[in-house]
């Protein structure tokens, strides 16, 4: 008798950088899952969509830059995802497609480990889909968020959008706040020795945050440490995101600690 191997996949342009097969593959090996998670690299959107359904796919996570578009192709979308107008996972019910986001809450994960978000001002860098989710979290855990961004427009849409307050990059010298995220891509390898904040600035942020995972310490946290402040690094975000999708496809418990040792273990020889 043999048992049914689930399939999952990546969908996202470009995926061949991502950690996530490493990581999720490791994750149903240790938890005794028969599944297999493959990047998929997304030309067509619709029929990228149809291919869950055909092939069939049990579950997808969905990264940049189809977020916000693959909802217009789904059955369902939850409450917290449609208010982030961004879905990172799908999990395939008997054919019916229903998006959720996990971004948000492994964000807020790793953000509780070293501190409380209620009721302190946070400032959130970046106006795309991982600053959405970053204010989005911070609203709900109690926090106060405010939006910065090169583009002013492109901030002040964002605040709109969940009720908070907005401002010039130019002003982030100025702000009385608990912590900075850093949700742009400003830092990432391939452009690992750039950074989105003069670390003129940093001195007034008790925790500095990057939702940047690779390079695991960017040049931010690097200057955030030698400013003085607590760091968080994209780690723990990632990997809680991750494990959010396996409990969403599965019902299953995943190994968090192996996950992130997977990935740590990973990043830390590619800076060898």
């Amino acid at each position: 008798m043999t048992t049914t191997i689930r399939h999952y996949a990546l969908f996202g342009n470009p995926v061949g950088h991502s950690l996530s097969p490493l990581m999720i593959n490791a994750a149903f090996g240790a938890m005794g899952v028969r599944a297999r998670y493959e990047p998929h690299c997304v030309e067509n959107l619709e029929l990228a969509v149809r291919m869950i359904r055909e092939k069939p796919l049990d579950g997808v996570s969905v990264t940049l830059p189809v977020k916000g578009a693959v909802m217009a192709f789904l059955d369902e979308v939850d409450e917290d995802a449609r208010a982030i107008g961004a879905v990172n996972t799908i999990k395939n019910e008997a054919g019916r497609l229903r998006g959720s986001n996990t971004d948000w809450t492994g964000l807020t994960a790793a953000m509780r480990e070293h501190f409380s978000p209620e009721g302190k001002t946070i400032a959130v860098l970046g106006a795309g889909g991982a600053a959405r989710a970053a204010v989005y979290g911070i609203l709900r855990e109690g926090g106060i968020p405010i939006v910065f961004n090169r583009s002013r427009d492109r901030a002040e849409s964002l605040a709109r959008w969940f009720g908070c307050d907005a401002q010039p990059l130019a002003k982030l010298g100025a702000v009385e706040a608990e912590a900075l995220i850093n949700a742009t891509p400003v830092g990432m390898r391939p452009l690992a020795d750039e950074t989105p904040v003069d670390q003129r600035h940093l001195a007034r942020f008790r925790w500095v945050m990057d939702t940047i995972y690779n390079p695991l310490e960017t040049r931010l946290l690097r200057e955030a440490k030698a400013a003085g402040c607590g760091v968080i690094t994209g780690l723990g975000m990632f990997v809680r995101q991750g494990a959010d999708q396996i409990r969403i496809w599965t019902g299953l418990e995943p190994p968090v600690e192996l996950m992130t040792r997977v990935v740590k273990t990973t990043l830390m020889k590619d800076r060898g």
